[in-house]
């Protein structure tokens, strides 16, 4: 739960790492008063991630170069990079200004139709029959009329093969009203 003057802050006599300190400075400097304790672990796990990956990548441009060791520009190129790859730049105004004024000089298409909603054409909407169901002249099956073989190794019943079951006559067809 959140805690009075910064959530798990400094608790009389609590030993607190120099990094969650710092953490929690830059919450409180930002206005941050009230958060929940593993704020600050989440935060340091994600600084902690960032930096390995851009030591990790400064580390690789070092060894491209062919240097002995990691030194501050290949730190700036890694950390250039990352911005550069995860954040991407609006384009400038004036570019979207002329990619606006392009897009509207086409005109829209007239609409066509009286008064109420225009709906597209008929082959396009759900108002057209999509399904049909086909009813059989006989909706129950009189079990007494059917032909069953026995089988002297069988004590069960089965139908004969050469039952045929009516075939239907009746198309009925379903479509959706609004």
């Amino acid at each position: 739960m959140a805690e009075e003057g910064g959530g798990g802050g400094d608790v009389d006599g609590e030993d607190i790492p120099r990094d969650a300190r710092v953490v929690r400075s830059i919450m409180r400097s930002m206005g941050v008063a009230e958060y929940e304790p593993r704020v600050v672990n989440q935060f340091l796990d994600m600084w902690y991630r960032y930096v390995a990956e851009v030591l990790g990548d400064a580390q690789a441009y070092s060894e491209h170069a062919g240097k002995p060791a990691i030194d501050c520009e290949d730190v700036k190129l890694a950390v250039q990079s990352r911005v550069n790859h995860s954040f991407s730049q609006p384009p400038p105004r004036e570019t979207l200004l002329e990619l606006a004024k392009v897009r509207n000089s086409i005109p829209l298409p007239k609409v066509i139709g009286g008064p109420g909603l225009a709906l597209p054409p008929d082959q396009d909407t759900l108002t057209a029959v999509n399904y049909q169901l086909i009813v059989p002249t006989r909706t129950l099956l009189n079990t007494e009329d059917m032909d069953y073989e026995q089988d002297e190794d069988k004590t069960d019943m089965e139908p004969a093969a050469d039952l045929h079951l009516p075939k239907p006559d009746r198309k009925v067809s379903f479509a959706i009203r609004r």
